[in-house]
């Protein structure tokens, strides 16, 4: 098991936790009172910096939760953070629901989830290997 380090900018900043010990995400925690009215969206701060382990990303996601009962989602889900960023983690929530919504201090607001980077060269090549799918896309294979 690698370390991911933790480093709260706010003293009173919630650390990442998971609900159950075989979860993939940690539940991300605001720090402030924010409302989002509907069709808004907003950087939610979270008071916290990391460090992660070589060749891996965090990756942003929304809370199933908040999405089925409020509309609320990560804009840029999911959102990536870069292994060398060292700054304050901050989440863009949109509000997609009817109503405003009223994100609390120590709020979870999103779950990051740590994954591997693998490091690649580009080599530009003038025509690529072919597959049994070829440029098919964009529903090509139909919905039943």
């Amino acid at each position: 098991m690698q370390n991911l380090f933790i480093k709260r900018s706010i003293a009173d900043a919630k650390l990442p936790v998971k609900a159950h010990p075989t979860d993939a995400g940690f539940d991300v925690f605001s720090i402030e009172n924010v409302v989002i009215s509907s069709g808004e969206y907003k950087l939610i701060k979270t008071g916290i910096s990391i460090e992660l382990p070589s060749n891996t990303e965090a990756q942003i996601r929304p809370r199933s939760g908040l999405a089925l009962k409020h509309g609320i989602t990560v804009l840029n889900s999911p959102g990536t953070i870069d292994e060398e960023y060292r700054g304050e983690i901050g989440v863009i929530l949109i509000n997609h629901g009817k109503s405003d919504f009223v994100v609390e201090k120590h709020m979870k607001i999103a779950q990051m989830v740590i994954a591997p980077v693998m490091q690649v060269e580009i080599k530009e090549i003038a025509v690529l290997s072919d597959t049994d799918r070829g440029t098919g896309g964009f529903g090509s294979t139909g919905t039943k």
